[in-house]
């Protein structure tokens, strides 16, 4: 971490200096993305980790202010519900997820919440950004590590948990985010070129990419995205999620693929010889995810949407 931070600071003193010469900015890698469709809930209270700690598929022993993690909440039958980073921040739990879906998120915490001392609550005052680019760990003064994290100017940012490659995440009041961002170094991007960096290394969206109570957290990644953990105490949907596991039930994954032309919509049918294959989900441009049996990758009989072939790409991280 010392080097890469002595490597920072004298790559930042050579961009001073070449600015002044009038030479490209060699920081132009560093981008930000305000996510608007990201929302938060913040879980406080003597009871909060506890509470936490037997209701999400990740170990909450593992969050603190210098390291956030990815969680998912299930069913009992262990199917999807809602996925979501926690952060700590200032002694509560910070729960990034989607906007669009926090009224259910909160109902459903509400549910368990019982006689736990903990508050809950829908946060307004702070925002989702994410960050990107080769050298952006280091311009945040966090570690390379996954979860790696740091308060910043009222909020917190940290290496996304599920894979570094994507970047990192911030949580930030939303009248600090652009000046603090920008001071340290990052652009304003389009939503589009984040967009293309998740589809490209197969991140899923939440809801766009796993569909509520019927997807399985093995068919998308979440172990090696550090989105589940064997260990930890019991939690909702664990017998489920440890036998697909150890019984090898995982007959699908969810992996980037390509289009020759714009890419069809999320729901669309994947054939193989005239057999289902597998499902569209998020799209963007001439890429997208999708959920593709995994048999049908080990044929040389090309995947089809209609009379378009769709070209399937294996993540590097992914084991199948």
């Amino acid at each position: 971490m010392a080097i890469e931070h002595a490597e920072f600071i004298s790559r930042k003193l050579v961009i001073c200096a070449s600015a002044r010469l009038g030479y490209i900015d060699a920081m132009t890698d560093l981008h930000y993305v305000r996510i608007d469709n990201r929302h938060m809930l913040k879980i406080a209270g003597d009871d909060a980790r506890d509470f936490l700690q037997g209701l999400v598929s990740n170990d909450l022993e593992r969050v603190s202010p210098t390291r956030a993690i990815y969680a998912a909440l299930l069913t009992p039958q262990g199917k999807y519900l809602h996925d979501f980073f926690i952060a700590e921040l200032a002694g509560a739990f910070y729960l990034d997820c989607e906007a669009a879906r926090i009224d259910d998120l909160y109902k459903r915490l509400r549910m368990y919440k019982l006689h736990a001392k903990i508050d809950i609550g829908i946060v307004d005052d702070l925002i989702v950004a994410v960050l990107f680019g080769e050298y952006a760990p280091a311009a945040l003064g966090v570690g390379p590590d996954n979860g790696s994290a740091a308060e910043k100017s009222g909020g917190i940012v940290y290496i996304d948990p599920r894979l570094r490659d994507i970047g990192a995440r911030a949580m930030m009041p939303a009248e600090t985010l652009n000046s603090t961002l920008s001071e340290l170094g990052f652009k304003a991007a389009a939503f589009a070129d984040y967009e293309h960096l998740r589809l490209s290394l197969g991140l899923p969206d939440g809801s766009r990419d796993l569909e509520v109570d019927k997807s399985i957290l093995l068919e998308n990644g979440f172990e090696e995205l550090h989105g589940v953990d064997f260990h930890k105490g019991c939690y909702i949907g664990q017998e489920l999620t440890a036998r697909t596991k150890h019984r090898g039930l995982v007959k699908k994954r969810l992996i980037p693929v390509n289009f020759d032309g714009d890419a069809p919509v999320a729901g669309t049918e994947i054939t193989q010889d005239g057999k289902n294959a597998g499902e569209i989900r998020s799209t963007a441009g001439g890429q997208g995810l999708a959920l593709v049996r995994l048999d049908s990758l080990s044929s040389s009989v090309p995947l089809m949407v209609g009379d378009i072939p769709v070209t399937p790409n294996k993540p590097q991280w992914a084991n199948f």
